[in-house]
């Protein structure tokens, strides 16, 4: 039997996520982003379904990215409004008992102490179902609401992210001992004051003393996520993370991409199954090829362009609103578009890519149109290529999950490539079978011990 995928829904405490222009479908609750009663609905629903986690994403500023101005993400709902996604994590907890609860925060956002000791409270109260996708924020207006004048210079970033690391390990996993918690009440003692320990931090940004306030929770450390794709970030994850996010053209893309990946974590002293790949995808399913297609069509009937163009090129530093979609990318000598575009040509040999065909790829590139069969079939040759699971795009919510789950996994369960139970342990130990709920004695969190 093949290894099974993993399978984490991908979505935003916001109206829209990467679909644009579908929240005006009459069958999303994507307007209902403040009631809790619609994020429930979709938590028990991944829940029936087996799904693993549920992934969210964040963003901490409103840019003027598309047409020298912020006005369409307002009109369009583009990650704005959004909310904090630790909070509506928290929120879940006690609506959900197997399902993973993974949140984006960065660096830029919270002191390391207070973001350690909230991690902590969040992976005591579910019981070891936290994961964690750091990044390291690029937004000029996410780095203007937190005192800086610009984003802080793209090296620098990572060196901050580094000493940020290091201060959450050190509460984490060097703090309190494990066995410092003795809760004895004929003796009157509950903790072992000899075994919880200051940590004593000195370093460029942090000065923290400790000891970390919260005991040890069941995984210590949160699952760590991050999808670094600069040098720096790719080192960055190769040091630090348990998975990645990776948006491939194909699964022979993903074959090179996932190999390189592997020999990098050799490279920072690990072992190459100690990060986990989960490739984007979304999916649209019919009873036959013919009904699928004709689903897809009717959906993108709503999809505005323009909506994707502003999330694209703002995530990329580009302007597309100021430049013409349709003239070839190598007139514009974008150097950030370079490889994006080497792989899109890749995948359409003989064709140049213009602007217009690298925005609608960035988002459509990995949707699968096709009955339940020919899903399962395309997601087994993603994971023959060596991804380890899949991170769900929605295009209509929690309609997108439940045509999936009704549907295509038990297709998957039959063949293997998905899981009819939950297995019992936290996130990590069901994310890496056999192993531990603490992390691995290879990552840097441990090497001191």
């Amino acid at each position: 039997m093949p290894k099974r995928l993993i399978f984490n829904a991908f979505s935003m405490n916001a109206v829209s996520h990467v679909y644009h222009g579908l929240w005006r479908h009459p069958e999303t609750r994507q307007t209902e982003l403040n009631d809790i009663s619609a994020w429930v609905e979709l938590a028990r629903i991944l829940e029936r379904g087996k799904f693993d986690s549920l992934f969210l994403a964040d963003a901490l500023g409103l840019d003027s990215g598309h047409n020298g101005s912020w006005d369409i993400y307002a009109e369009q709902g583009i990650h704005f409004p959004v909310n904090d996604p630790t909070v509506l994590a928290a929120a879940l907890i006690t609506s959900t008992e197997h399902l993973g609860l993974a949140f984006t925060s960065s660096i830029l956002q919270s002191h390391p102490f207070d973001f350690a000791r909230r991690v902590s409270t969040l992976d005591h109260l579910s019981r070891g179902r936290i994961g964690w996708n750091i990044v390291t924020s690029t937004s000029r207006n996410a780095a203007q609401n937190f005192g800086f004048d610009a984003p802080v210079p793209h090296d620098e970033r990572y060196r901050w992210a580094d000493e940020y690391m290091a201060v959450v390990y050190k509460l984490w996993e060097h703090s309190w001992e494990q066995d410092a918690v003795v809760a004895d009440p004929v003796a009157g003692r509950y903790a072992d004051p000899r075994k919880i320990h200051a940590i004593d931090h000195q370093g460029e940004r942090y000065r923290v003393r400790g000891p970390h306030l919260s005991s040890p929770s069941p995984q210590r450390t949160p699952f760590l996520i991050q999808a670094g794709s600069s040098t720096a970030g790719r080192a960055f994850a190769e040091r630090n993370a348990e998975a990645t996010f990776v948006v491939c053209l194909t699964p022979e893309a993903a074959r090179i991409a996932i190999s390189g990946l592997r020999a990098g974590l050799v490279r920072a002293g690990r072992r190459p199954e100690d990060l986990l790949v989960f490739q984007g995808l979304s999916f649209v399913v019919g009873s036959t090829e013919e009904e699928a297609a004709r689903k897809a069509r009717a959906l993108d009937e709503y999809v505005s362009t323009d909506g994707l163009a502003a999330h694209v090129g703002r995530d990329l530093g580009i302007d597309f609103g100021l430049l013409d979609p349709d003239k070839p990318v190598a007139d514009f000598n974008i150097e950030g578009l370079q490889g994006f575009t080497r792989f899109y040509e890749e995948a359409h040999p003989g064709k140049k890519a213009r602007l217009a065909d690298l925005v609608t790829a960035m988002s459509y590139n990995g949707r699968i149109v096709g009955t339940p069969e020919q899903i399962a079939h395309r997601l087994a040759l993603w994971q023959e290529a060596g991804i380890d699971g899949v991170n769900v795009a929605y295009q209509t919510t929690p309609g997108s999950f439940v045509e999936f789950i009704d549907h295509v996994m038990p297709v998957l369960a039959r063949r293997g490539l998905a899981q009819t139970e939950y297995a019992p342990g936290t996130l990590r130990e069901r994310f890496f079978p056999g192993g531990e709920a603490r992390i691995n004695a290879r990552h840097p969190a441990r090497r001191s011990d």
